[in-house]
């Protein structure tokens, strides 16, 4: 999973990465009001964590813009502020959960998995798309009940896949989304070739039959 962490205090948004980087997840960071409105505006993500009191500005604001341009991505606010005025003001925008500091981050963590559960796979762990299904309590694909053996970077790539069914993902958006910042060192993005190759693969016919060339644009995964 790709997450941000809209944070102005330094040390809990390094302690929140750290503990996040734990599980494999890709990490990007934000400490101030227009990093993070420049962020939700530029990149995907499957949830931000955003604090109410950015320094220049107010997270509710950072989420007006998420909403504004109909993202995805579930949003949690954190907020030294436990106001139940604060509180619904975020709710109310679109906010899908509300945690006061300070926070145990396993807390933290699992109140983002349950966004991720409610909005991306149907309040499950399980996502299936037709032979395939996931597992993503496990971090475990299975085409037609046989689990396959993925790398890290190719389970992340196929979620991916599979939450942004029927759209041109580009090898930018594809290389952003598996490395995050680093994506802006890259010299060249043949190795997203490279991993789509090695997915197909493991999904034998079966599965592989759904991820398209978007020729000139990217890759599309769609009903065969």
């Amino acid at each position: 999973m790709k997450y941000l962490i809209a944070e102005d205090e330094i040390d809990l948004q390094q302690s929140i990465v750290t503990y996040l980087q734990r599980d494999g997840n890709i990490c990007e960071v934000a400490s101030n009001f227009e990093e993070a409105s420049e962020k939700v505006s530029i990149y995907d993500y499957d949830a931000i964590i955003l604090d109410i009191n950015l320094i220049s500005g107010s997270g509710l604001d950072v989420l007006k813009i998420i909403k504004k341009e109909k993202k995805r991505a579930g949003v949690i606010i954190i907020s030294a502020n436990n106001s139940l005025t604060d509180k619904l003001q975020g709710l109310d925008l679109g906010a899908d959960d509300y945690i006061t500091k300070p926070f145990h981050l396993a807390e933290l963590n699992s109140r983002i998995k349950a966004v991720l559960r409610r909005g991306k796979y149907g309040g499950d762990e399980i996502m299936v798309f037709n032979e395939i299904k996931i597992d993503t309590k496990s971090r475990t694909a299975y085409i037609n009940h046989k689990a396959i053996a993925l790398t890290r970077k190719e389970y992340d790539l196929l979620v991916f896949f599979i939450s942004n069914k029927g759209r041109v993902l580009s090898k930018e958006i594809i290389a952003e989304y598996l490395w995050g910042d680093d994506s802006d060192l890259l010299d060249n993005f043949c190795f997203i070739y490279v991993h789509i190759n090695n997915l197909r693969k493991k999904l034998t016919a079966e599965g592989a039959k759904y991820i398209k060339t978007a020729y000139g644009s990217g890759y599309k995964f769609i009903e065969d």
